[in-house]
């Protein structure tokens, strides 16, 4: 068996694949080297150099004794090499960390109180922990514009470290370039060219690769202290993607999503679609109130039904579906059964890096049909939705005229379950409001059948449940049986012994870009 080469950092021995560099070869290990203008997914322009570090290395000439390099190196740009020994905190890399953070906070602004980024700001973070605690320059600051670059971001220029990670993400992600450097030296500084603006679709992520309070997001600005947000690990609700993000929340209330990590989905990034589009939960026109017997109601009309027929939507659940679905089953064995139509924009856009928007707007369609087997799809289900007399529908859709609504004749009952006030909540007999995504956990599929994990961030607002609730209650009432609580992780369970496939290998992901502050919070 073939040894792996190693190298030593601070005191670590370690393991390294041929090719990488040292800084990568630390994060590999857990070993955090501090860094401004590095991403993992951007080219590497070792320019901030807050990453030098001490580095020895065998000469061979000398018979492979360790010898310093005449000089300290960026660990971000620097191969790891067989036998190299590292220093990040000797007496050399540490005075190197204290400058560069002494330079970069010489014409910082001291407004964290009322940053954004406060709480979640690198800068902060190494001022702290690399910094010199003193100032010792009295020349007076170079000052930069706030400038409004795009219709998501704003540019506060005086927090700007020069890192130049945005201009790189637009150059080499999206490959839109509409941002670039302007001027040399202490005043060089970011900005759009003339009459452009950063508004491609994918513009939000500049806020999130910005290690300062730079670049900030007008959507969440001034709305909450990022110390009170609670992250829960979430799937794309909009479209076929499936893009990993965490919903951030605080008192039952969304104020924000961001992307998380998966290398296999989308890499770092999410689009503004998904970014700003989780704004239907706290929508006005949403229905969150039932009427007290609407449960009773439904459980009777569809014990006496001779013919349902049931659309499911693909915004909802593989739990959700599969618990509708055995639902109606009971009731009637040959009920009609069909998958909501799936909204389709445009075509697939796929960006210089290869990330793509899917078209696609619906984040379950293939796990609906998965969850019910032999589901008709919406055109064909329409056909023979007129020989049911009870229909039940379910939506759930981002916006209300998204809901279908097939003809349905007046001696047909309508139960519908959904969140926004369309067409049908006007029409239904009985109405059951349904729980957002946001509100439940449960499995979507994405475009590329790959079964992921959500969790639920808030709990749902006034009478609304998920549909796998609704579900388990009326199924209680048919069966005259006392209701169980909705559990995804036990519905997926009875799944797979139903013979439904793949839903006992399916796992939340463990990176959820959580920082745990280590900020003390007391009580005021």
């Amino acid at each position: 068996m073939r040894l792996m080469p190693t190298i030593t950092i601070d005191g670590k021995l370690m393991d390294f694949e041929q090719g990488q560099t040292i800084l990568e070869v630390a994060f590999n290990n857990g070993k955090d080297i501090p860094h401004y203008c590095y991403h993992p997914s951007l080219s590497v322009v070792a320019s901030c150099r807050i990453c030098l570090a001490e580095v020895w290395a065998p000469n061979p000439r000398n018979d492979n004794k360790l010898e310093p390099m005449p000089k300290l190196l960026p660990t971000c740009q620097t191969t790891a090499g067989e036998g190299q020994v590292v220093y990040t905190s000797s007496p050399k890399a540490t005075a190197n960390q204290k400058a560069v953070m002494e330079m970069l906070l010489n014409h910082h602004p001291i407004d964290c109180p009322t940053c954004d980024q406060a709480g979640e700001c690198t800068l902060q973070d190494y001022a702290y922990e690399y910094g010199r605690g003193e100032r010792r320059c009295d020349t007076e600051k170079i000052t930069q514009s706030k400038k409004d670059i795009g219709d998501h971001v704003m540019l506060y220029g005086d927090r700007c470290i020069m890192c130049t990670r945005c201009v790189r993400f637009t150059n080499e992600i999206t490959g839109t370039s509409e941002l670039y450097i302007d001027g040399r030296g202490a005043k060089e500084c970011i900005d759009v060219f003339p009459g452009e603006g950063i508004n491609n679709e994918l513009s939000g992520n500049v806020v999130d690769i910005c290690p300062v309070g730079a670049m900030l997001d007008k959507d969440f600005m001034f709305q909450q202290r990022v110390w009170f947000l609670s992250k829960a690990p979430s799937i794309d609700p909009l479209t076929s993607s499936g893009d990993n993000i965490n919903i951030e929340h605080n008192n039952n209330q969304v104020y924000r999503v961001k992307p998380r990590t998966n290398w296999d989905v989308n890499m770092f990034w999410i689009t503004d679609e998904v970014r700003y589009g989780w704004k239907f939960v706290h929508d006005e026109t949403r229905i969150t109130e039932m009427d007290e017997d609407a449960e009773l109601l439904a459980a009777d009309k569809l014990q006496q039904a001779e013919k349902i027929a049931l659309l499911v939507s693909p915004m909802i659940s593989c739990e959700d579906a599969w618990l509708l679905g055995n639902l109606v089953r009971s009731i009637d064995k040959d009920a009609i059964i069909g998958v909501g139509p799936v909204s389709v924009h445009g075509e697939d856009k796929t960006f210089k890096s290869g990330f793509t928007i899917r078209s696609e707007k619906a984040p379950n369609a293939r796990g609906v049909q998965r969850a019910l087997g032999n589901a008709l799809d919406y055109e064909a289900w329409k056909k023979q939705v007129s020989n049911a007399d009870t229909i039940v529908v379910t939506g759930n859709y981002p916006e209300a005229w998204d809901t279908p609504a097939p003809e349905i004749a007046d001696n047909q009952t309508l139960i519908l379950i959904d969140t926004l006030a369309n067409k049908l909540t006007q029409r239904a007999d009985v109405f059951l409001p349904g729980a957002t995504w946001a509100e439940k956990s449960g499995t979507f599929e994405n475009y590329d059948n790959k079964l992921q994990l959500f969790e639920q961030a808030i709990h749902p607002i006034g009478d609304s449940q998920p549909e796998g609730q609704i579900a388990m209650n009326l199924q209680a009432l048919v069966d005259d049986m006392e209701s169980t609580i909705f559990n995804a992780a036990t519905v997926r369970r009875r799944m797979a012994d139903a013979g439904v496939a793949g839903m006992l290998d399916v796992e939340l992901p463990k990176n959820t870009n959580t920082v745990d502050t280590d900020m003390p919070l007391s009580e005021v």
